[in-house]
């Protein structure tokens, strides 16, 4: 299976990344989604959510800028994002 979406997103501390984490599978779930797979929740700098067709990082700031998925997915079509008020 081939994943569509990468959504990469920051938190702003370990916490903050662990909650957002929580808080999207939570929201999936509302949804019937739960992920393929999961990985960093114990940690906390860079969180991973597969489901399948979309695929969900979570990172600490200085994680993302240290590996830096932007860069190795630069050639990607991007989505814009409207945040909700």
């Amino acid at each position: 299976m081939l994943t569509d979406v990468f959504i990469i997103a920051s938190g702003t501390s370990r916490r903050h990344v662990i909650t957002l984490a929580e808080e999207t599978e939570l929201t999936l779930k509302e949804h019937d989604r739960r992920p393929l797979g999961r990985e960093g929740i114990d940690v906390g700098t860079w969180v991973l959510l597969d489901y399948g067709d979309v695929v969900v990082h979570l990172f600490d700031e200085d994680t993302r800028a240290y590996y830096d998925l932007e860069r190795l997915w630069a050639d990607a079509p991007r989505l814009a994002f409207e945040p909700a008020v």
